[in-house]
Order: C-alpha cells, then sequence, then structure tokens
C-alpha cells in the first residue's frame, strides 16, 4: 500500500492523539482571540463580499480617500469622568455652591441636589490659554496639539447603553465596535499581530467582550483583550509559547489543523465564524514571536521608561507606543475593569488618584509619539461614555451622578485642529448649549479623519447596509486642521 503523501499522516491513531495533546497549550493561545467576545454572526447570504480580501481578511487596505491618520487609540476613562473638574470649568459652582441651581436640575439617574464647587484648580496652559484641571497639568502641556469638545451629547444617563454608545455606535442591539469597523476597512500593517486590542487590567469593564465585539462582521475584526495587570510577558498573555514543542512541530500541527478545518469550512460556505476560527489558529502561531517582543517593556530604554514611570498605565501606555509602532491599527486602553470614574461619592479623592495615575503616561505617550514622528498618523481620543453633574448627588456634596446631556472628551494628532475648545456646556455645566456634538458626529468625524466616508463604509446584513453610525452623524469640520 502507498504510503500517505502527507508525512505527518502516518502517524498511528495512539501517536497522533499522543502528540495532539501537546498541542493544547497553542489551543488554548488561539482561545486568547476568542475571549474578546462571540466570533461574529454569519453574514445572511446576501451579505456584499468583503473588498479584496482574496489574501488575508486583516491585509492592508486603502480608505476612500486620503487620510490623515491611519491608526487610533482610545484612551477610555470608563465609569464617566467629570468635565467641570478637568477641562471645562465652571466659575459659576464656586459661587453657588450648596446652593439650588437657578433653573431646575435636568433628570438623571439618581437624585440630584445643590451646586457642587470643583475641588481643583484650573490654570490655562499652552499658547492658547485653554484652562486644564490640576488633575491634568502633564497633559496639559500638549494643549495646543488638543482639541478639547466641550459639548458631548449622549442618549440616556446609564452606563451599559451609554458603552455601548461610545463604542458600537448603538445603545441596544449588537453592533460591530469602532476598532473593528475600521480593521475592517483598513485592514492591519502587521499580520502577526490582532489588528484591534483592548488593554484593561484587572478583567473587564461592566458589558465585558460587548464593548470590542465584531458582532455581525467577520469575527477577524473583534477586538482581542489583554488583562495589562499582569507585568511578566509570559503571564500577560497566556499559553503564549509552547514548552514541549519546537516550532517545526508546532507549524505541522497548524497546517494538519488547517488542511482539516478548511475541508470542514468548504463543506459550509457562507459561515463566517469558520473563517476566522480558522485565522485565529494560525495568528496565534505567528504571535507566539511577535507578542513576545511587541509586549515586552524591558526592551525600552531607561529614559523613556523614566518618562513614562512605573504606574501601571504607565506600562499600558507603552505596551500601547509598541503595538501602534508595529503596525496594529486601534488600541483601546482602559482604566480597569468595572467603572472606575463612576464616582457617586468622595469624587475629589478618588478622581485625584485616577488622574495621577493617568496624567504623566498620557503625556509621555504624546511627547513619544511626536519624538517618534507617529503624532501626526495617530489619532487619539480621550474620555469615557458620559460625564457628570454639576450638581451633587443628593444630599451630601461629595459626588456627582451621571451627565448624558453635555460632556467633554478629547482629540489629538492625525488631522486634529489643536489648541482649541469646540462647543460649550450651559454657565452650570450641565447641557450643551453650543455647538453639540453627539457621539455619532465624534464617530463620523473620526471616521473622516482615518480616510473613509461613514455613509459609505458599511457592511450587508440581513438585507440592510448597516454602518457604525446607524442613519445619523455628521462630521464636524471645525476639528479638523
Amino acid at each position: 500500500m502507498p504510503k500517505p503523501a502527507h508525512p505527518f499522516i502516518q502517524l498511528s491513531r495512539r501517536e497522533l492523539l499522543e502528540r495532539g495533546g501537546t498541542g493544547l497549550g497553542m489551543l488554548g493561545l488561539a482561545a486568547v482571540l476568542d475571549q474578546a467576545g462571540e466570533l461574529g454572526a454569519a453574514p445572511a447570504p446576501d451579505a456584499a463580499p468583503l473588498r479584496d480580501r482574496s489574501t488575508h481578511p486583516l491585509a492592508p487596505r486603502p480608505p476612500h480617500f486620503p487620510a490623515k491618520a491611519t491608526r487610533v487609540v482610545h484612551l477610555f476613562m470608563n465609569g464617566g469622568p467629570s468635565q467641570v473638574d478637568t477641562f471645562d470649568p465652571k466659575p459659576e459652582l464656586t459661587r453657588r455652591h450648596g446652593q439650588p441651581l437657578p433653573t431646575r436640575n435636568l433628570r438623571t439617574e439618581r437624585k440630584t441636589g445643590a451646586a457642587m464647587a470643583s475641588p481643583f484648580r484650573f490654570r490655562p496652559h499652552g499658547d492658547s490659554g485653554l484652562p486644564v484641571s490640576e488633575l491634568f497639568e502633564h497633559t496639559g502641556r500638549h494643549i495646543d496639539d488638543m482639541c478639547i469638545i466641550r459639548s458631548m451629547q449622549a442618549d440616556v444617563p446609564n452606563h451599559e447603553p451609554s458603552l455601548m454608545l461610545m463604542n458600537c455606535g448603538d445603545a441596544r442591539l449588537p453592533r460591530p465596535s469602532l476598532g473593528s469597523w475600521l480593521t475592517y476597512g483598513l485592514g492591519s500593517e502587521n499580520q502577526d499581530l490582532p489588528g484591534f486590542i483592548a488593554l484593561c487590567p484587572g478583567g473587564y469593564p461592566i458589558f465585558e467582550t460587548r464593548n470590542w465585539r465584531s458582532a455581525f462582521l467577520p469575527g477577524a475584526y473583534q477586538g482581542t483583550h489583554i488583562d495589562t495587570k499582569q507585568s511578566d510577558v509570559r503571564k500577560l498573555i497566556a499559553n503564549l509559547t509552547n514548552s514541549r514543542l519546537s516550532a517545526d512541530k508546532q507549524r505541522q500541527q497548524i497546517d494538519l489543523l488547517g488542511q482539516l478545518n478548511r475541508r470542514h469550512r468548504d463543506l459550509r460556505p457562507g459561515d463566517g465564524r469558520l473563517e476566522a476560527r480558522l485565522q485565529s489558529f494560525e495568528l496565534a502561531f505567528r504571535m507566539q514571536t511577535a507578542a513576545t517582543d511587541a509586549f515586552d517593556i524591558s526592551r525600552e530604554p531607561k529614559h523613556i521608561q523614566q518618562l513614562y514611570g512605573e504606574s501601571l498605565h504607565g506600562r499600558q501606555m507603552m505596551i500601547t507606543r509598541r503595538l501602534i509602532e508595529r503596525g496594529v491599527r486601534c488600541v483601546q486602553v482602559w482604566t480597569g475593569a468595572g467603572q472606575p470614574w463612576d464616582n457617586h461619592n468622595q469624587l475629589e479623592k478618588n478622581h485625584r488618584k485616577l488622574a495621577r495615575d493617568w496624567d504623566q503616561p498620557i503625556a509621555a505617550f504624546l511627547t513619544d509619539l511626536k519624538q517618534r514622528g507617529l503624532f501626526d498618523s495617530t489619532l487619539v481620543l480621550w474620555g469615557g461614555e458620559f460625564g457628570r453633574t454639576p450638581v451633587a448627588e443628593f444630599p451630601a456634596l461629595n459626588g456627582r451622578d451621571h451627565n448624558h446631556y453635555g460632556f467633554t472628551c478629547w482629540l489629538a494628532g492625525g488631522g486634529v485642529r489643536g489648541g482649541q475648545a469646540y462647543g460649550a456646556t450651559d454657565d452650570f455645566g450641565f447641557r450643551a448649549v453650543e455647538n453639540p456634538v453627539h457621539v455619532h458626529d465624534l464617530h463620523a468625524t473620526m471616521l473622516h479623519l482615518l480616510g473613509f466616508d461613514h455613509e459609505r463604509l458599511t457592511y450587508r446584513f440581513a438585507g440592510r447596509d448597516f454602518r457604525l453610525t446607524d442613519v445619523h452623524g455628521q462630521v464636524v469640520d471645525q476639528l479638523l486642521a
């Protein structure tokens, strides 16, 4: 009887099971990619074909028109930082501290009472003279390159729908995240690392992996979660290396697994989950070398490590720079598990600690990007899912409730017109009253800076062309350089 063509199939059944068992570490590594969430529902039979994806779903692709930015870094202050304590000072709150507002309090999640003055000092920064709270003294040094949007608006004062709106463009229904849309549109410049990575220390935020899901987009575009609370690169990504098999033997295993998976996939056309799983195994194998290098900040020079500091967020921001430097298209950097900025009480103490942990790393990151020539092509977004009320949560004067009527985020780099504050809230910082910017408008503007017409970046699913901005969104031209 002639021998099988593939040398690996010469194994007996017992040998195959024995050797295959040693490859479970690789399967565990592939699971790192799946822990980002469900692999994404398969497109409907009438789904539009992916553009230019014949070689690899994450192959680099051009946008609709020449772009200012080629990558996104989203610094997510999950829980909702207070705009009136960071980048939108309101002297009227100091004058009316402890008194009811002259207008009726807007409806929020919890009962609110009297005006609460900011416990933090503001001072002007840069040539633009924009005021920044003492909480972000280091970050304020870059104010001339930052656009402070003071008139952001969301839909409701609740974390879950607001997180989904900010991340996925819809507060209620399963939708692909911004990072997934971006990698769908542009691909990745590094085929050995995920195109979209979510760094969140200590576990998951509320709504967990739904914040970086791919939903009905193919699973290759979902975000990969990394728990950056771990400082040892060998623990940062579980099952990264296989101590029992050489790279050649692992390659043989992956080749055989790929053959079996492709045969299974070909018998079931139209199921994008199968292709996503196949790609996840391949990416997991390639990540063994690439990820070890990218996440190992001990390779950074001493002066760079000192620039960022030794804090958790210092490590996160160093990793972020190393990732985008290696071609990762989108990196989300979260404050931590749960909702750390959700300070309904003891706001002064909690906001001060949170900002102290973030301020130096953010400033160092922006400085580092400029030194390396990456700032102009990197779009940086800072903010939470909403802001906080200017009035205290009833009855004490030490915390603030959720506020979706008017809050602050900022953009920097990537074609943004810096040194300006766009829009305004009322005299108390409660409601956006000048040039309101809804989250849909923010997304439309960000996609424009990345070279996309937000109305044309679509995916056909269930008989409809879906997009990040749904049926909303206007590009805010005043934010563009």
